[in-house]
């Protein structure tokens, strides 16, 4: 996701027992989060993307 010169992504590491998800600004990772299951750290995804959405970032694949 970009708003202005700002990056913003998301990267998902699946594994036995728990998914991480972490989240980088700027290549810098701002979190790391883990969760049992794959769909919920990919529910979680959608949540933050949601609101990076609504404070005005634009996803990398156009607008939405």
């Amino acid at each position: 996701m970009t708003r202005g010169e700002a990056t913003a992504h998301a990267t998902i590491f699946p594994g036995d027992t728990q998914t991480t998800i972490t989240w980088f600004f700027n290549d810098l990772m701002d979190r790391a989060e883990n969760y049992d299951s794959m769909e919920l750290a990919l529910a979680r995804a959608e949540d933050i993307r949601g609101v990076l959405i609504r404070d005005g970032w634009t996803p990398a694949d156009g607008p939405v």
